[in-house]
């Protein structure tokens, strides 16, 4: 298992490296930059600025003061939130991402995984038939439709609820941007638990034991080992993109997450933050998905011999 892991560390490192390097170069060749303003400025404050952070020098060497940085932990300075640095801002964000994020992931694998072997242990039924057609209205509809729709129905229209904004993490402001996250994830995971599940159990080997007259509960539990292996390949990059926030959700409700931020510094241009973000995000979906592979591994040994 030891060997198992080091091997993925050793493929997440040219990942993140590539990552790094595919964003430094795609936000700099965007048209646009951090000082463009609607009142230009004076030919030589502008190069002053240039020169200050950096930006006269070759876009390479940019790109290795960068790495330099990156490697001591410095994101450098934002330019869009004055005398605040991007480590700062994320460290702002990242615990309301990560909070409604956790929670989101909670729910979805509840709802997810309890409809789908719910639905898988009784084919046809009706629990099978409301998994399949909820499955896929939760694929089709998307968030920015999911979410105007539960402001209007809990929000405007009940009144239960309120329509955004944090307030410090009250539980009433979470309740909206946590379902409008988890619904989707969770129609995913129950489609691919029934599917699998139904798969596994007409397996030869499950034929067997049920000749053989094991008790109910004891097949379904060595059925749930292979069954569920499709799922917990997904859990990495599911459990990413609801930690690192959903810069629709984060948008919609008004929460000072990473999604915001994300979307803050790439309307004003502001490249260290959004070179942050991105680094961020890319080492949440590394380590997740190293979890998710380790988790695979324990139940299917065999993919520990996988290179």
């Amino acid at each position: 298992m030891i060997g198992f892991i080091l091997r993925r560390l050793l493929q997440a490192i040219p990942t993140l490296l590539a990552v790094v390097t595919v964003s430094f170069f795609l936000i700099r060749l965007a048209p646009g930059g951090p000082f463009d303003l609607e009142r230009p400025l004076a030919p030589a404050a502008m190069a002053q600025l240039r020169k200050t952070y950096g930006f006269d020098q070759p876009l390479g060497m940019q790109f290795v003061h960068y790495l330099g940085a990156l490697a001591r932990g410095d994101f450098g300075p934002s330019f869009s939130f004055r005398d605040v640095s991007v480590g700062e801002l994320l460290a702002r964000g990242l615990p309301v991402s990560m909070t409604i994020g956790g929670l989101a992931l909670v729910l979805a694998l509840g709802l997810g995984l309890g409809l789908g072997v719910g639905a898988a242990l009784r084919p046809a039924g009706l629990l099978d038939r409301m998994v399949g057609l909820g499955a896929g209205l939760g694929l089709a509809v998307p968030t920015f439709v999911v979410a105007p729709l539960l402001q209007i129905v809990f929000g405007l229209g009940l009144r239960w609820l309120p329509l955004g904004g944090w307030e410090s993490g009250a539980p009433s402001h979470l309740v909206l941007p946590v379902l409008t996250l988890a619904l989707p994830q969770a129609a995913i995971l129950a489609r691919l638990t029934r599917v699998s599940l139904r798969e596994t159990l007409s397996l030869p080997h499950i034929r067997t034991q049920r000749a053989m007259g094991l008790p109910a509960h004891r097949i379904v539990r060595h059925a749930l080992r292979a069954g569920l292996l499709p799922v917990t390949a997904i859990l990495g990059s599911t459990a990413a993109s609801l930690l690192t926030g959903s810069v629709v959700v984060e948008t919609l409700f008004g929460l000072p997450g990473l999604g915001r931020y994300f979307v803050d510094g790439a309307l004003n241009r502001d490249y260290t933050l959004v070179m942050g973000t991105v680094v961020l995000v890319a080492v949440f979906v590394v380590v997740l998905n190293l979890v998710a592979d380790v988790l695979c591994a324990l139940l299917d040994p065999r993919l520990r011999l996988s290179p």
